[in-house]
């Protein structure tokens, strides 16, 4: 799949424009459009199709937001987005093909998972495209190695730290982590039991499972063996419910903490048949989320983004998959800063808190990118705990 979005909006009225890759070569001077590539497993399956969807759908809203207060650096943003199926040679191939074509993106966003940067991320770097990044590894965040990418999901640490406050506050002494073998659930088990540790909460066990993998039970009995007071789960789709029914087969009644790639999973808004919502494996689920994927009727900067993006599409995952909307008004911010588009230019900007402050975002309230670190580096305010419920237009009720 290939498309190609033109936001340009006219003093009368706001229309989206929808050309073929082919067909908008010639409708615009390049001077007068600032093009974006979104990568995302359009075409894959199940809860993967949706977050891409919704990662895709943000990006075109806020390309349509920003385009009707002057677009960036004056030109108006021209959205192409290609299903990457979220496999990572397919992702490696279509940049590939983008980067030498007549149409170079002047930025590159993706939509998951970490597999995809880190298949990608060299390429585009080397190439000298501004990038930002969906699915954090090891190393993206790191501007020695990436200068030009800017990770928009916060980093392991920045979680981790949100769990040791919530742990601290409900009184738990021990916890023990299960995690994907994801390049994301590794740093995230890694990382969060070093910092539980070194803020004085016992780790019991940390166990890895193969996404591959139908049955967790063995991992979860090994975490069980070791007594803790409470279980952090970190997973992503299909395999969640496998990592539940595990609990379960055990007779393990423990409370459950799990991280937003549990948030991101469908099942978990969801009843039966299709989830697991209103039933005992989610008893004793909290999730961390954004704010912002909590609904709030006073929350204005949320409420448009959701409202643009339900005026362009059907919003199927949650808004913890909408960063890109707000990657428009970072990119509006840099290039007004830098006075160009270029992008050491405006990568330079975006590492100033002035830059990052005037964006004024709304899935993240603020991104706080510093000339030594490209993770998002959330303050607390921007994340908090929620129980499972019903997910309505990206948002949970």
């Amino acid at each position: 799949m290939r498309r190609r979005r033109l936001f340009k909006i006219s003093v009368a009225m706001a229309a989206t424009m929808v050309f073929s890759a082919g067909g908008i070569a010639g409708s615009l001077a390049d001077d007068s459009e600032f093009r974006v590539l979104v990568l995302g497993g359009l075409s894959a399956k199940g809860i993967l199709a949706d977050n891409s969807s919704t990662s895709v759908l943000s990006a075109e809203a806020g390309a349509k937001v920003i385009n009707e207060k002057g677009g960036i650096g004056g030109r108006q943003v021209v959205v192409e987005v290609l299903d990457d199926q979220a496999n990572p040679t397919q992702a490696v191939t279509k940049i590939r093909e983008a980067l030498n074509s007549d149409n170079k993106p002047h930025a590159v966003l993706n939509s998951g998972p970490s597999t995809i940067a880190q298949a990608t991320l060299p390429i585009l770097n080397q190439a000298g495209v501004l990038t930002f990044n969906i699915g954090p590894t090891r190393t993206s965040f790191d501007p020695a190695k990436f200068p030009l990418n800017f990770d928009l999901s916060p980093a392991p640490r920045n979680y981790a730290e949100g769990f040791l406050d919530y742990i601290k506050s409900q009184g738990y002494e021990s916890v023990g982590i299960i995690h994907g073998n994801s390049a994301y659930g590794e740093a995230f088990g890694n990382t969060t039991a070093d910092v539980l540790t070194e803020g004085g909460i016992t780790v019991t066990a940390v166990e890895g499972y193969d996404y591959g993998a139908l049955d967790m039970t063995p991992q979860l009995d090994t975490v069980k063996a070791s007594s803790p007071d409470a279980l952090i789960i970190d997973g992503y789709g299909s395999v969640v419910g496998y990592v539940l029914q595990g609990v379960e087969k055990l007779g393990w009644d423990i409370p459950l903490i799990g991280n937003n790639s549990i948030a991101a999973t469908g099942l978990i808004s969801k009843r039966p048949p299709d989830g697991v919502l209103g039933t005992d494996a989610v008893k004793n689920l909290v999730m961390q989320v954004f704010a912002s994927t909590k609904f709030d009727p006073d929350a204005a900067g949320v409420n448009q983004a959701v409202d643009t993006m339900k005026s362009l599409g059907e919003i199927k995952a949650s808004l913890i998959l909408a960063y890109n909307y707000d990657t428009m008004a970072l990119m509006a911010a840099a290039a007004e800063a830098a006075g160009s588009v270029d992008a050491k230019a405006m990568a330079a900007a975006l590492e100033t808190d002035a830059v990052t402050k005037a964006a004024d975002t709304v899935i993240i309230k603020k991104y706080n990118w510093t000339p030594d670190s490209h993770a998002a580096n959330p303050h607390t305010d921007s994340l908090t705990f929620i129980a499972p419920s019903e997910l309505r237009d990206g948002q949970y009720q």
